[in-house]
């Protein structure tokens, strides 16, 4: 009898420790030259480390939907067990989905909303509401000019994605209440800081009259208000204003930007790394989690710099 007890605790002694099964997600980035997409693979990266039996796995889709569909082809063939993407459009969404159910793979997508017809092919999807931003840009502006009238250009993100048509949108909602407020130029300026510096230049050499730059986005509100210092012009002369509230951002604030809108990569990041986790481990996940966009003015500046030290 001692000896059938001492051979069972030796037993369970060495017996193999079982591990949480292995977790690997494929994501694919739009493209890593823009600020947001590095912040939010920051924020996916520290969820990651909360784990130890999750890995994940970068590409970089340098804006070309063909190598986001190679990536994700690659991921696929390398049986991740969810995929996570920041689309490079919309259109993308249906030919990944499809991809992704014929292998049997959790689709999450983050911050560019697909169409709504191609929700059928997503397990989850992580963003903010488009037009609110937007709007939160124009009520910003309205209050700032307090009845005063002004011109606005408008510098725009990729035509045809929903945070360009929708933030726009939201812009010129507002102001079909104001026509003291007149949209007199928009230019694709596509996310960049470089390029909107370009556009910005150009359209407010033809327009010197123009008081308000509206962007889809903080880099290429940056590469304006660069624009505005080169052709003279002081910050009381111009108002500007972004989207994102990334680090680069809130350094201009109160010196060249007026206001931005914080678009929350941190929370954007770590829930659609959660939404991955969970679908990769069978879990009932949501279809839909929205992230409130928050309107950022100068005297909030270290509020939102600390959101990025936590």
């Amino acid at each position: 009898m001692l000896k059938k007890v001492c051979i069972l605790v030796i037993s369970l002694f060495f017996a193999p420790v079982i591990l949480a099964k292995s977790i690997v997600v494929g994501v694919s980035m739009y493209s890593l030259a823009d600020k947001y997409p590095t912040y939010l693979q920051d924020s996916m990266d520290k969820f990651v480390t909360s784990q130890s039996n999750l890995k994940f796995k970068y590409a970089d889709a340098n804006g070309d939907p063909a190598k986001m569909l190679n990536d994700v082809e690659n991921f696929i063939d390398s049986k991740v067990d969810a995929l996570i993407i920041m689309p490079t459009d919309q259109k993308i969404v249906k030919a990944i989905g499809l991809k992704a159910r014929k292998a049997k793979i959790p689709l999450i997508v983050v911050t560019v909303k697909p169409n709504e017809e191609d929700m059928q092919y997503v397990a989850s999807y992580v963003g903010s509401e488009e037009i609110k931003s937007g709007e939160m840009q124009g009520e910003f502006i309205v209050n700032s000019l307090n009845g005063k009238p002004a011109k606005v250009i408008i510098l725009l993100g990729p035509l045809g994605l929903e945070a360009q048509i929708k933030r726009t949108e939201g812009n010129k909602k507002i102001f079909a209440h104001h026509p003291e407020i007149k949209v007199v130029a928009e230019q694709e300026a596509k996310w960049d800081r470089a390029k909107g510096m370009e556009v910005a230049e150009n359209l407010l050499s033809a327009h010197r009259d123009a008081n308000v730059i509206l962007s889809n986005n903080d880099e290429m509100a940056i590469g304006a208000l660069l624009a505005a210092k080169k052709l003279g012009f002081k910050d009381e002369d111009i108002l500007i204003v972004g989207i994102d509230a990334t680090p680069d951002a809130l350094a201009y604030l109160g010196n060249g930007l007026d206001a931005t809108v914080y678009q929350s990569a941190s929370g954007q990041g770590r829930l659609s790394a959660e939404m991955a986790y969970k679908a990769a481990l069978g879990e009932e996940i949501l279809k839909y989690n929205w992230i409130p966009f928050e309107l950022v003015t100068p005297e909030m500046k270290e509020q939102y710099i600390n959101k990025y030290k936590e």
